[in-house]
């Protein structure tokens, strides 16, 4: 039975000198790894090797048992132009699609998720605040969704802050823990009053200074690698 799908290509390897095993995050069916046929050839019928972040539709054929499906067709789109000649968010967009396909399981479809990455590689100039606001939706999606309006522990509400009150990211707590709680949570890194105002209110990021928006990267890169236990590959190419 052949499928068809709208899909972004989040992983490539050789499989062999003229073929490639691809990851795909497809719109309807969620991650699926394929083998595309000749895919390395000059005149294949997907126009060269399939790279990562290639993006359109795809027809392609059940697996069975421990075979890969076979990709079958992949008319693709115009490359996103906005990434063309900007390093800092091409990798944004390379380390979006590592924790893609590090987060989400085979054939488990995030139609919401796959709508927000697609938005977000169509818009990746603002590449720091929309790549922050991408992984926020990542977790959500994936039910991993960290506390940021409360104290985990405690429940005590956030509030933006005119006082010296202190809050901390506490990744094992899977969120912010007060400075009555922090004690308890030996992972736990402190956060500015700007990070903390942002993660607990999604609209000031519109107006956040860089250095805000660095530090809640940070964050989140340590939140990623506990998470996953090792540091992303392209976490280190996406902070200012």
């Amino acid at each position: 039975m052949l499928n068809k799908d709208t899909a972004i290509c989040i992983r490539a390897v050789d499989y062999s000198e003229t073929s490639q095993v691809v990851t795909f995050f497809t719109r309807a069916a969620g991650k699926i790894s394929v083998i595309a046929k000749g895919s390395k050839r000059p005149k294949s019928a997907f126009d060269g090797p399939i790279e990562i972040l290639s993006y359109g539709e795809i027809v392609f054929s059940n697996s069975t048992g421990e075979k890969l499906a076979i990709l079958t067709e992949f008319q693709q789109q115009p490359a996103f132009t906005n990434l063309t000649g900007d390093f800092f968010a091409l990798n944004c967009a390379f380390f979006a699609a590592e924790l893609v396909d590090k987060f989400t399981n085979d054939y488990d479809p995030h139609p919401q998720l796959f709508d927000s990455f697609l938005q977000f590689l169509k818009g990746a100039r603002a590449a720091i605040s929309l790549l922050i606001l991408f992984q926020l939706t990542l977790l959500k999606e994936v039910g991993l969704q960290p506390v940021l309006n409360a104290c985990v522990n405690c429940k005590t509400r956030y509030k933006r802050r005119a006082t010296s009150d202190e809050f901390y990211f506490s990744s094992s707590a899977n969120g912010l823990v007060c400075r009555d709680c922090e004690a308890g949570f030996p992972d736990r890194i402190r956060i500015s009053a700007k990070a903390a105002d942002c993660l607990s209110d999604l609209k000031l990021f519109a107006d956040a200074d860089g250095e805000t928006l660095n530090e809640i990267e940070k964050i989140l890169i340590y939140h990623f690698t506990e998470l996953l236990h090792h540091r992303p590959k392209m976490a280190k190419y996406v902070l200012l």
